[in-house]
């Protein structure tokens, strides 16, 4: 009877000890499976993330590197541009003053290879940087676009007007950063919401911005950098032809036309040479010039060549904009 029992119970112990196996072992298998599956997944996900993008542009299309490592930018504003997106170039245009970088961004400029000037960089330089993105511009380097091309993908802007934020789009989306250029641009655009909201009646003084270069002197419209900020913010202009052109150039009998404006900004392209201050001053003690309203109520304004014109990127707009802030005293 004894022995009945244990064999019973030994059968018993045999079959779960089965069961456990049986169970061990399928459990084995759905792992492996699962295991093969996501590893199968992941270097296609990564195949895909490191997939070269096709980038619309001036030039057509380039394929580009999906995550570019060693840019090299052949514009001013282009460098705002990589700068405010969180990437220093390794190679990089010099200022219009030389030196080589303007002063708002030098700091940030560290360790980066200059290129010679916009309208004529050194492309054996830049060959020489090995790198895996080139970003210009059709107005400065179309002449040389196939050359540049055959060092590496090259993407172009289409011109170098006033409106900044069609090409810093541009790159952004050439960087594979889009999200983060959107939310530039954004942040942006809420200090000029809050500007205009504070500034009330402020913006309906009328405008008007001049610029003093070495033997010129011209007036500066809508489609110019200062004044694409201006119009963004609403400002009323004094000019009646700011919406037909960029600038144009004057004689001092024109000078009178700066009556129609409640103020006047004015900056002076200066290079080192010394003949953009001598036209400044000449022009600043002429008869004509002292007799105007804006001077005689101080309503003359003297900013910043870099930021408010040659710079022309994100970083000189916010500066644009922090000064006039300041001469408006907004808080």
């Amino acid at each position: 009877m004894v022995s009945k029992k244990r064999r019973t119970l030994g059968r018993t112990w045999a079959l779960i000890a089965c069961l456990f196996v049986l169970s061990m072992v399928v459990t084995a298998c759905g792992a492996k499976s699962e295991s093969t599956t996501t590893g199968s997944a992941a270097p296609q996900e990564t195949a895909k993330s490191d997939a070269p993008r096709t980038i619309k542009h001036a030039m057509g299309e380039t394929a580009v590197p999906a995550n570019p490592k060693r840019v090299v930018i052949l514009t001013n504003e282009g460098t705002e541009a990589l700068l405010a997106l969180g990437i220093k170039p390794v190679g990089a245009v010099e200022s219009f003053y030389g030196n080589p970088w303007y002063d708002h961004f030098k700091a940030d400029m560290q360790g980066v290879t200059t290129l010679g000037v916009e309208g004529q960089p050194n492309l054996e330089v830049i060959a020489s940087l090995k790198p895996d993105l080139i970003i210009g511009n059709k107005l400065r380097q179309e002449k040389v676009y196939e050359q540049l091309k055959a060092i590496a993908p090259t993407v172009f802007s289409e011109t170098l007007r006033g409106e900044w934020k069609n090409n810093f789009s541009l790159y952004a989306d050439a960087v594979n950063k889009k999200a983060e250029g959107d939310k530039v641009i954004a942040d942006f655009d809420k200090r000029i919401n809050d500007f205009k909201a504070k500034a009330g009646d402020k913006l309906k003084e009328k405008i008007a911005v001049i610029r003093f270069m070495g033997g010129k002197t011209r007036f500066y419209y809508d489609d110019m950098f200062s004044g694409v900020v201006f119009k963004q913010l609403g400002f009323a202009r004094s000019d009646a032809k700011s919406n037909e052109k960029s600038f144009e150039d004057i004689t001092k009998e024109r000078l009178t036309e700066l009556d129609a404006a409640d103020r006047v900004f004015y900056f002076t392209y200066e290079t080192g040479d010394g003949k953009g201050n001598k036209q400044e001053q000449e022009w600043m003690n002429d008869p004509l010039w002292k007799n105007l309203k804006v001077v005689k109520e101080n309503k003359l304004v003297k900013v910043n060549d870099a930021t408010w014109n040659t710079g022309g990127g994100v970083r000189s707009a916010n500066i644009m904009l922090d000064d006039l802030y300041k001469i408006y005293d907004i808080k």
